[in-house]
């Protein structure tokens, strides 16, 4: 479950985007009378900014050890 700090910014998250793409939307009330459009749209500018993060995995031999392999794992962020 959310904490009440985790809700309070994504809900200020999720006001930030929809002033961003033009739709209102009631603070502390039903937004039921919102679009698919209206509201997919401000799911969409919400995760927007969200970096994924990216995992490359192989297997490579060790050096010191003939016949012998290591599992290498990279994560990284894909930034624009």
């Amino acid at each position: 479950m959310a904490s009440k700090k985790n809700k309070a910014a994504l809900n200020s998250i999720k006001m930030q985007a929809a002033n961003e793409v033009g739709v209102s939307l009631k603070e502390n009330g039903y937004n039921g009378d919102l679009t698919s459009k209206q509201a997919g749209s401000v799911g969409g500018q919400m995760v927007k900014p969200c970096q994924p993060i990216r995992t490359f995995e192989f297997q490579r031999n060790i050096r010191i050890a003939s016949g012998h392999k290591v599992k290498v794992k990279y994560e990284f962020f894909l930034t624009a």
